[in-house]
């Protein structure tokens, strides 16, 4: 059995349904990422599960921007805004996290994107750079210095969470079998992955956690 580091956490961001096939902003092979989580987080003392949490009518939705398409950008007060499919709404099966996650690994449950006229993609700060989500008091006040970063999407909420993570201090890994991306625009995978690694971020495989 791998040894289990208390200042060392796991970051399970955003399995739900909606992100997985089948959701309304299903990400291609979403759910190949559930098994490979499941085996990571025995290896961990301290995991955190992320869960968009938007109400109705969140201003990502392009549903509420009428002449917009999804995937057209907005300003929302001065942030922009990349338009989706109504997802993750709260109390829906689609908010749910992935059924087959195991469940009981997860210590703390944060949830983001619940301001209407504000979007979350990162678990420490919403999109306004400046809100904190209280991830990083929590974090700091349990003595975690290592952030492990694993779930959906690369390119999106994965990146940011990644990215906020080293700039408030913490050692960052990023795990990228338990990763997928929605690679919007084309090519934007590989760009998250090069700016996560000029960042200071390690790329690893589930096989490099001991």
């Amino acid at each position: 059995m791998a040894s289990k580091r208390d200042d060392r956490a796991l970051l399970v961001i955003d399995v739900q349904n909606d992100f997985c096939p089948g959701g309304s902003l299903a990400v291609d092979d979403g759910d190949a990422v559930v098994a490979v989580i499941n085996a990571l987080m025995p290896r961990f003392s301290r995991v955190v599960a992320t869960q968009d949490w938007h109400p109705p009518n969140h201003v990502s939705f392009a549903s509420r921007h009428p002449g917009r398409a999804v995937l057209d950008v907005v300003d929302a007060a001065g942030v922009p805004q990349v338009l989706w499919p109504d997802h993750c709404v709260q109390g829906t099966r689609g908010a749910e996290l992935h059924p087959r996650l195991d469940a009981r690994g997860i210590g703390l449950l944060l949830r983001k994107g619940m301001r209407p006229e504000l979007d979350s993609y990162s678990a420490f700060l919403e999109n306004d750079h400046r809100t904190d989500t209280g991830l990083r008091a929590w974090l700091s006040g349990v003595k975690v210095r290592e952030v492990v970063v694993c779930g959906l999407a690369t390119d999106y909420c994965v990146r940011s969470s990644a990215l906020d993570a080293r700039r408030l201090g913490f050692d960052v890994s990023l795990v990228q079998d338990a990763c997928r991306g929605v690679d919007f625009p084309t090519g934007s995978v590989q760009k998250a992955l090069a700016e996560l690694k000029a960042a200071g971020v390690k790329l690893i495989s589930s096989s490099d956690i001991d």
